[in-house]
């Protein structure tokens, strides 16, 4: 792959976006040597740990499909009275080819090969799209920030669901806890969110061992009612979904919408691909996953078969009384779990958007040694817990958010099938014959998916479009106001260059010492040095414009990492490259830079931020609430100093307002 490089535009501080850690720089760091891969584990030991730690993460939110997708399926059908064989049967069928052809064919088979150096996510394939199209493309943007701002939407949905549908589960073995729902699954939600602060590695290895116990169980149960009822394995049988399909046609439409309940947390699968990688989640669906999750359903379907008044919660209906308390605590551990998926990915997609420049700059913590996508994001965590908790106090029930889970799913599906499609398309990877009957298909699937989702607006389907509205609005208004910043810094931009020459004849007074000025374009003079020199009057022995610039690849190769080019006798050019998955820390990245040739006492460094306040001057309008957005944005961007860990002590701002 082309490993095309793009500056990133500048923020109000006038320097490029990264990622931040929270962690503070002593200046010893500058003298660290940084490796560009993390430390190896045996290679046994970390398959297995990953495969297990994404059967926890990954596959959380999918494995509680269970709990209510097939209920929520015949609960149209049993409104007429007690299902039919070929009922039961045709959703079964629909149920499992709905796994096989989007989980299984699109995401494992297909997407999980379709990464950008070890990267999943929505936005990850946005830029390999932008490559493989060769400029930027407006719409191909517009669709990424659509996707993301889904994701998001998916992300605050998941847990209030999946801990709700837990809480009340409960309720079956303590029916007095029916009315301290809400607040038990509150306390469950914010013990959650706290605990992501310990890392997805830490996560994993609590929640893994848990949810493979849970896929075990479910498989179980499913072979035992499976062996009294061994018939309903015709369900394999396309044959009985189409039939279905065709014979009830006013209900269809609704059925499917309860059927995609079976596949939602797919879209987090691929966003979780850095957190362990591809073949470890591969070998975890086929190996336990899957089978556990058809063999469940099918024995859902022999007891229903068996007792048409199973049917008002079949999954449940399955376990024997003496041990239904058991497996009411291993569910509400199950459905806990369920949201670290969404949650994980959530952290992932986020510091993609910081990246690309749809999102301000954030502390960014890694918490692995070992896996570089493993990492947490406070603001983002908070975030999605104020909406968890606004959404459980809103609705109070699970049953009255399953109509606004599938929208948000559905429609990040969707765009993901777009994305791919031109990515394949444009790439050249495979024959545009053979693309479009790979992705046509599934495409026209989801399609079908949607719309019936769509009919469930009205009933709580708004809530993750208002999300996706708020969060689309939120992106787009920063990434055009860093568009704005850029193109007038660009206008008003004087040459480094011809500057360098200029200086050898001015009378400025010289200071010893190196001082690093940021920069968001590697060609210009910094503003800061303009001021610094204006208002100072001096000029360091050793000036140094710095410029960080992200590539389109998850971590930049050694190779790319540094340039560093001498202008003059007191001016030198330096360039530090950084994927767009990886935290950008330019004290060990100037270790890269002494072995390319510049040289510089660590106790003689100072580093000159150019801070930008923006100030609204459009009239009121459309234009105005973007403008008033992006300048409320960069109040609660994370400091500069701290987001390319700089030393506090060796900061210098200078500070200008600039009109938008």
């Amino acid at each position: 792959m082309t490993q095309a490089r793009t500056t990133v535009p500048a923020d109000r501080d006038g320097v490029p976006f990264a990622l931040a850690s929270e962690a503070e720089l002593d200046i010893s760091d500058y003298l660290r040597e940084d490796s560009e891969e993390p430390p190896a584990l045996p290679q046994e030991k970390t398959f297995a740990a990953l495969m297990i730690g994404a059967v926890g993460v990954v596959y959380g939110d999918i494995g509680t499909s269970p709990i209510y997708a097939f209920r929520e399926a015949l609960r149209p059908v049993a409104d007429d009275g007690a299902p039919t064989p070929p009922e039961v049967l045709g959703l079964l069928s629909l149920l499992i080819w709905t796994l096989i052809l989007i989980v299984t064919i699109k995401y494992v088979l297909f997407l999980l090969r379709v990464d950008n150096r070890g990267e999943g996510g929505i936005l990850a394939l946005y830029t390999m799209v932008r490559v493989a199209i060769g400029h930027r493309s407006i719409p191909v943007l517009a669709l990424a920030i659509v996707g993301a701002a889904l994701f998001f939407g998916d992300a605050i949905i998941t847990p209030a669901i999946s801990v709700l549908s837990a809480v009340e589960g409960a309720g079956l073995v303590v029916p007095a806890l029916g009315h301290l729902v809400v607040p038990v699954a509150l306390g469950i939600l914010v013990a959650l969110f706290l605990l992501q602060r310990s890392g997805t590695g830490a996560v994993a290895g609590a929640f893994g061992p848990v949810t493979a116990l849970w896929f075990v169980v479910l498989g179980g149960l499913g072979l035992w009612h499976i062996s009294a009822a061994p018939a309903v394995l015709s369900a394999f049988n396309p044959v009985w979904g189409a039939s279905f399909i065709l014979e009830h046609r006013l209900i269809a439409f609704a059925v499917l919408g309860a059927v995609f309940l079976a596949v939602t947390g797919a879209e987090a699968l691929y966003a979780d691909l850095g957190h362990f990688g591809r073949k470890p989640i591969m070998a975890a669906w086929f190996a336990v996953v899957f089978p556990a999750l058809v063999l469940n359903y099918l024995g859902q379907g022999a007891l229903v078969l068996a007792n048409p008044a199973a049917a008002a919660n079949p999954l449940f209906a399955m376990v024997p009384p003496d041990a239904l308390p058991w497996f009411i605590a291993l569910a509400t551990a199950a459905t806990v779990i369920a949201a670290q998926a969404v949650i994980s990915g959530a952290f992932s997609i986020a510091r993609s958007a910081i990246q690309l420049g749809l999102l301000p700059r954030m502390a960014i913590r890694h918490t692995s040694a070992y896996q570089s996508g493993q990492i947490y994001i406070g603001s983002i965590n908070w975030m999605l817990l104020a909406g968890v908790v606004l959404l459980v106090l809103t609705f109070g029930n699970s049953e009255s958010l399953a109509a606004a889970y599938g929208i948000a799913v559905t429609g990040t599906m969707i765009v993901t099938s777009v994305l791919a499609c031109l990515y394949l398309f444009r790439s050249g990877r495979l024959p545009q014959p053979v693309a479009i009957a790979i992705v046509l298909p599934i495409l026209a699937i989801e399609s079908v998916f949607l719309a019936s989702n769509l009919s469930k607006f009205a009933d709580g389907g708004y809530v993750p479009v208002f999300i996706a509205l708020a969060l689309a609005l939120v992106m787009v208004a920063w990434w055009r106001g860093t568009q704005s910043f850029l193109a007038r810094s660009h206008r008003q931009a004087v040459s480094l260059d011809g500057f360098a020459r200029s200086m050898t004849r001015s009378s400025v007074h010289i200071v010893p010492g190196t001082a690093f000025f940021l920069s968001p374009e590697a060609n210009a003079v910094p503003s800061a040095l303009l001021h610094n020199l204006k208002h100072n009057r001096v000029l360091h022995d050793q000036t140094v414009v710095l410029t960080i610039e992200t590539v389109r690849v998850p971590i930049a190769g050694p190779e790319e990492r540094v340039s560093y080019e001498v202008l003059g006798p007191h001016f030198g050019r330096l360039v530090l490259r950084f994927g767009f998955m990886e935290t950008p820390n330019v004290s060990r990245a100037l270790v890269h830079a002494r072995r390319a040739g510049l040289k510089f006492d660590v106790m003689q460094t100072s580093f000159f931020l150019g801070r930008r306040r923006p100030v609204v001057t459009h009239p009121p309008g459309p234009r105005r609430l973007l403008d008033r957005t992006y300048a409320l944005l960069h109040r609660l961007a994370a400091d500069p100093s701290e987001y390319y860990r700089l030393p506090r002590d060796r900061v210098v701002e200078l500070g200008e307002r600039v009109a938008v």
